[in-house]
C-alpha cells in the first residue's frame, strides 16, 4: 500500500467474517519492536498512539490513547507492581458504565480486558478496547503476577483503543493530540506537586 494509506474496510470485513487474513496485514500488526525504558518516577504510556483525552471522574484520571494501523499495537505496564485482576467484559458492559464514558460510546459494542495492578502509587488499570467485531485481545498477564515498568502485558490484534486509569491527584505530563510509544513516553508523575 502507498504510504499512511487507510487499509480498505470492506476487505477488513471480508477477512472478519470468513477468519482468513492477509498474512503480511497481521504480519505488520503483529510487530513487536524493542523499547529502551527510561529511568525516573514517571508512569509510562501502556500503548503506542495519540493521546485523545486525559479526564478525570470521581478520584481517577482516564487517559484515552486511539491507536491507528500504523501504531505498534503490544501494550505494556506503565508502572512496575502485582497484578491484581484481569477483567473481561462484553458487550454487555455498554449497559452500564459504557453510556458514561466518551471512550466506550465510541466503540461498537466494546469489548475489553482491564488489567488492574497494585503499585506504590495504589491501583492502576490498563483497558485494551476494541469493537465486538474484532474482539481480539490477547493479556500475557495474570492475577499474582509481578510486572516490571516497561513490561510487555498483552496485545489488541485489530483493535484502536487503550486507556490508563490513574489517581487524579498526580500531575499528568502528556497534553491531548501528543503522539506518545508504549514503554517509553512518560505520562503521569508518580508524586503529587510539592511532594
Amino acid at each position: 500500500m502507498p504510504p499512511r494509506q487507510r487499509w480498505p474496510e470492506a476487505q477488513i470485513r471480508g477477512w472478519l467474517r470468513d477468519k482468513q487474513f492477509h498474512p503480511r496485514y497481521l504480519a505488520f500488526f503483529d510487530r513487536d519492536p524493542e523499547r529502551i525504558i527510561p529511568v525516573g518516577d514517571t508512569l509510562l504510556a501502556p500503548a503506542d498512539g495519540l493521546v485523545t483525552s486525559a479526564d478525570c471522574r470521581d478520584g481517577t484520571r482516564y487517559i484515552v490513547i486511539a491507536l491507528s494501523f500504523w501504531d505498534m499495537h503490544v501494550q505494556r505496564s506503565p508502572v512496575a507492581g502485582r497484578v491484581m485482576a484481569v477483567e473481561r467484559l462484553g458487550a454487555s458492559y455498554t449497559d452500564g458504565e459504557g453510556r458514561e464514558f466518551t471512550f466506550l460510546r465510541e466503540k461498537n459494542c466494546p469489548v475489553q480486558t482491564r488489567t488492574v495492578l497494585d503499585s506504590v502509587i495504589g491501583p492502576v488499570a490498563v483497558r485494551q478496547i476494541t469493537s465486538l467485531a474484532a474482539r481480539r485481545i490477547e493479556t500475557w498477564v495474570a492475577p499474582g503476577a509481578d510486572v516490571e515498568r516497561g513490561q510487555r502485558i498483552g496485545r489488541i490484534r485489530l483493535g484502536s483503543t487503550v486507556v490508563l486509569e490513574v489517581p487524579a491527584s498526580l500531575p499528568c505530563r502528556v497534553r491531548c493530540g501528543a503522539r506518545v510509544r508504549a514503554g517509553e513516553s512518560p505520562l503521569v508523575a508518580m508524586r503529587e506537586e510539592g511532594n
